[in-house]
């Protein structure tokens, strides 16, 4: 037999939902207070597990460092992996180094390269995504996992319905997002009709720091820097 919730539990549960949105406000107030005075950045994503004798924490510095070098500064998600090598390429670059930290029950922890004044906490997923969103000029995604295709194709989704204005998204190292583009091309795109052609132009493969940077400059030769909503 059905285990039925007792309604006062209900109601109080409700209440607790009720108090919960005054900390969503503050974790956002807190976020935009912080975030609107950093300047043009680029949100670089991938892995909390990458080591740090692994290629692609040497590529995801390279690329930090080559953004700063261009006049941007970097935001990382503030955790270690590529989030750290990201933040470590800013540092060493000397440009701003952003770190947006999740409260996790593992992996995740503030990683040393985040410039003083500029790592902030949240509790929630979803206002963290808001302050990525809304305050990078370009997301540039090395290879990850879960994590790293969420904010993926919650970036697609949002610059495809027009609920934001298009920005770059830029896939570093063909070999490891290779199989998913041509799967999206093949079978979302061609033998089922789920997504619009022009759909496939939202996204960049490149292999380099200095394509990343082509991409960005391109862009961004035409196009204004500007909070995205």
């Amino acid at each position: 037999m059905r285990n039925e919730l007792h309604p006062k539990s209900w109601n109080e549960i409700k209440t607790n939902d009720s108090w919960a949105l005054f900390k969503i406000m503050g974790e956002l107030t807190n976020g935009f207070e912080k975030m609107s005075e950093i300047g043009p950045c680029v949100s670089i994503f991938g892995s909390a597990r990458t080591k740090t004798d692994h290629p692609f924490y040497q590529l995801a510095v390279d690329v930090a460092e080559k953004i700063v070098n261009h006049g941007y500064g970097v935001i990382t998600g503030g955790g270690p992996g590529i989030m750290e090598a990201g933040n470590k390429g800013a540092f060493q670059g000397g440009g701003t180094s952003v770190g947006l930290n999740i409260e996790l029950p593992f992996e995740q922890h503030d990683n040393p390269y985040i410039q003083k004044g500029k790592s902030i906490n949240f509790d929630y997923f979803f206002v963290r995504k808001v302050m990525f969103v809304k305050y990078s000029q370009g997301f540039v995604v090395l290879p990850g996992g879960f994590g790293t295709l969420d904010e993926l194709f919650e970036s697609i989704t949002l610059i495809q319905t027009g609920k934001v204005d298009k920005f770059p998204i830029i896939l570093v190292d063909s070999k490891f997002w290779g199989g998913l583009f041509e799967w999206i091309k093949t079978t979302l795109l061609e033998e089922y009709g789920n997504i619009s052609e022009g759909d496939l132009d939202l996204v960049h493969l490149v292999d380099t720091p200095d394509e990343v940077i082509a991409i960005l400059d391109q862009f961004y030769d035409k196009n204004n820097f500007t909070p995205n909503f």
